[in-house]
């Protein structure tokens, strides 16, 4: 009998043993994290989440890491990996890079470890230098651990698979690993808060200022993680300053000044390309440039009076002739509407009727003459068109959508920033001068109506009641 229950006591403790070394297994089964998901189901190759403290992010970027070493991401083309784990420094490395990934690394998977100090019986307790992980196809995968503060030096010669950066990098290391990465056409992937403010990832990653088709985002905050109390949440984020709280709850950039359109989100606003029908079509809007970008953008509306921003040209350096020829070409692309000479309406800037010394006709004549029929008359008014822009975006019922291939409006919408004066900072913003004077030529929308629960309603009538009891 003593045998049998040592036997069994025997089993019970393997168990155990399997279930708290079996952290990978478990990861989004009981609860699931639907934005971590999301993440690993992204097949782009520069994938980061912006999160705030707490939300989940570095927990997918390490099971991230651990499912590419082992070979068994469910999501992904599975092979032997080598890849860099990249923290701010030695001690940020021990204390959260490091430690999540050996919570998620079944010790049984761990071929060898190897420690820059600290032993390696022990290697929570010190700075690994590398892991070498048994990987589903028979071979040894390699996790190495980089930091920071040893310098851009540091991140040369090597040819990897991955690198994760736990936390925002320094631009001259993003850039090195970025090319570590370039023989095995491997992938990046970040994970981080921004406390910094508007930085490189600001503008190479959140507005993807180069077009980068392999770019790829999202934002994680406190309600998304389901480990989260919510009353909790709530009492913290009552004891933050307003920016404190769009960085460390939201994972949203933060700087002095602000945005100028905050309503735009792009899992609303930003939609997927669609036929358009024909009887949507109205105009479009230009805002023209030489030497700087002329931006082009053409505009639906349904029958709800939704405006739909359907294809974009934005170009710079060259000729109207060439702008004409190329709008030409995309309205034949999208089946648009002309007049009964073949001739395309467009709105454009008013400036574009003034004639320089150099030229013999004006910029707008110039469009005419190449089958663009524009009009000049466009209301400029800087505050009207914002605030006109902003009720087009406005969180109680949008009335805006554009279409993801319209890259560079989406930018500017995200980076237009509040200045000096009261005024926003006139650079880049191109695009939404003409997106201004579209929808200034259009209704202003009306409120959408507010349908009051019937506790709302109760609240109310008790109000007026105590109201009436106070007058008396």
């Amino acid at each position: 009998m003593r045998d049998a229950i040592e036997r069994i006591l025997k089993i019970e403790r393997e168990q155990k043993r399997r279930y708290d070394n079996s952290a990978l297994k478990r990861y989004n089964v009981d609860k699931v994290h639907a934005k971590q998901m999301e993440f690993h189901r992204c097949l782009k190759r520069n994938r980061w989440v912006f999160g705030g403290n707490r939300t989940g992010k570095t927990e997918c970027g390490a099971a991230e890491t651990v499912w590419l070493a082992r070979g068994i991401h469910p999501y992904r083309e599975n092979k032997r990996t080598d890849g860099w784990v990249v923290s701010l420094s030695r001690n940020v490395q021990r204390e959260v890079a490091q430690k999540k990934i050996l919570r998620y690394l079944d010790p049984d998977w761990i071929a060898d470890i190897v420690m820059d100090s600290g032993k390696a019986q022990n290697p929570s307790g010190g700075i690994i230098d590398y892991i070498a992980v048994k990987n589903v196809f028979g071979t040894v995968s390699t996790i190495c651990f980089k930091t920071c503060e040893s310098g851009r030096e540091k991140f040369a010669g090597a040819s990897l698979d991955y690198v994760w950066f736990d936390e925002e990098p320094p631009e001259d290391i993003y850039d090195e690993c970025a090319m570590r990465v370039v023989d095995k056409k491997g992938s990046l992937f970040g994970t981080m808060t921004p406390l910094l403010g508007l930085t490189f990832v600001y503008k190479r990653i959140y507005l993807n200022c180069f077009s980068d088709p392999e770019v790829w985002h999202i934002f994680m905050e406190w309600s998304d993680n389901p480990y989260l109390d919510p009353d909790e949440i709530e009492r913290v984020s009552a004891s933050m300053s307003d920016d404190e709280r769009e960085a460390r709850r939201y994972g949203r950039f933060v700087d002095a000044k602000g945005a100028v359109y905050t309503e735009f989100d792009e899992r609303t606003h930003v939609i997927a390309p669609f036929d358009i029908p024909p009887d949507w079509q109205d105009r479009l809007s230009i805002d023209p440039g030489l030497n700087n970008p002329l931006s082009c953008h053409w505009y639906a509306v349904d029958y709800d009076g939704n405006v739909y921003v359907v294809a974009e040209h934005f170009l710079a350096g060259q000729s109207v002739q060439t702008h004409a020829k190329e709008i030409k070409r995309i309205s034949a692309a999208l089946g648009w509407h002309t007049d009964s000479r073949g001739r395309i309406y467009a709105l454009i800037d008013s400036a574009a009727a003034q004639h320089t010394l150099n030229a013999e006709k004006s910029v707008s004549e110039l469009f005419c003459d190449n089958g663009i029929l524009v009009d000049t008359r466009v209301n400029k008014d800087l505050f009207s068109g914002i605030n006109r822009v902003k009720r087009y975006l406005a969180a109680d019922g949008p009335r805006l959508y554009i279409f993801d291939s319209c890259v560079n409006l989406i930018r500017e919408l995200k980076s237009y920033r509040w200045g000096a004066g009261d005024k926003p900072v006139k650079t880049d913003d191109h695009c939404l001068d003409e997106l201004r004077y579209y929808l200034m030529s259009r209704p202003s929308p009306p409120k959408r109506e507010c349908v009051k629960s019937e506790i709302q309603l109760d609240k109310e009538r008790l109000i007026r009641r105590r109201g009436k009891g106070m007058s008396r």
